[in-house]
């Protein structure tokens, strides 16, 4: 039981969405808002977040792009349970499931995500490199942020699974490990765009937001640059309306 002394409030898409979470572990932030302004979908989809945490970026989705059909995926009790009360709070249809994203096709299938049933995937998993970064204490936050070799793989896989075929996947990871990525969705995937996204004007990217096509076979499109700040490291207006909910950021074909 989360104690509500242990709960913050906090204003997401400047203020179009209102999210409990806990006051330590892991914080909800830019990126969720920037996957889910990345995500195609369309009123009627079945979409699935996977490592949904408190719902961010699913029910930011959800917010923009209304009638979708919404299952948050977290194998942390606690934080399900905060997203599924974000989702009642906010007014948003969603289904928050407690479950491993890498766990096997019959775990999903009991929760009800059955191979080829889903229009839309997005996932923020861990992805920091544990060679690299110190895990933090809090075991809640080091399993949201720091990544095993094989927790991208196995990612990839349960939503490749889980898509239609033609289905789309929409992930954040790091930049630097652009990589692991190309070699995850190398089996299944392709059509993919990439979008770099960096944080100060002159400085190399931090993350790299993905849209790949469960099937798909265009080739790859690396598009140009997110900056998230300007010169002067005040945040551009383009992203300030998106990180407010006035605008998308779509990575699909214009």
């Amino acid at each position: 039981m989360i104690e509500a002394a242990d709960i913050t409030e906090d204003a997401f898409l400047g203020g179009q969405l209102r999210l409990m979470q806990k006051r330590s572990g892991h914080r909800a932030g830019h990126d969720a808002v920037l996957l889910a302004a990345a995500t195609d979908a369309k009123s009627g989809d079945r979409v699935v977040d996977l490592g949904a945490g408190i719902g961010t970026a699913g029910l930011a989705l959800a917010r923009r792009v209304a009638g979708i059909r919404l299952s948050l995926v977290e194998i942390d009790p606690e934080l399900a349970q905060l997203a599924r009360a974000n989702a009642a709070a906010n007014a948003i249809a969603a289904e928050a499931i407690v479950l491993d994203v890498t766990a096997d096709a019959q775990a999903f299938a009991a929760n009800g995500l059955l191979p080829d049933s889903a229009d839309a995937v997005l996932m923020n998993p861990p992805f920091n490199d544990p060679a690299r970064h110190r895990g933090s204490p809090d075991q809640a936050r080091h399993i949201a942020h720091v990544a095993r070799e094989e927790t991208l793989h196995a990612w990839v896989h349960a939503a490749r699974r889980i898509l239609r075929s033609s289905g789309v996947l929409t992930l954040i990871w790091r930049a630097d490990g652009i990589g692991d990525v190309m070699a995850a969705l190398s089996r299944g995937f392709g059509s993919l765009a990439i979008l770099p996204v960096h944080g100060e004007a002159g400085k190399p990217a931090i993350r790299v937001l993905v849209r790949a096509v469960k099937g798909g076979r265009a080739p790859t499109r690396l598009l140009p640059g997110l900056m998230l700040n300007d010169e002067s490291n005040v945040p551009k207006k383009g992203v300030r309306d998106i990180l407010e909910g006035r605008a998308a950021l779509p990575l699909g074909e214009p």
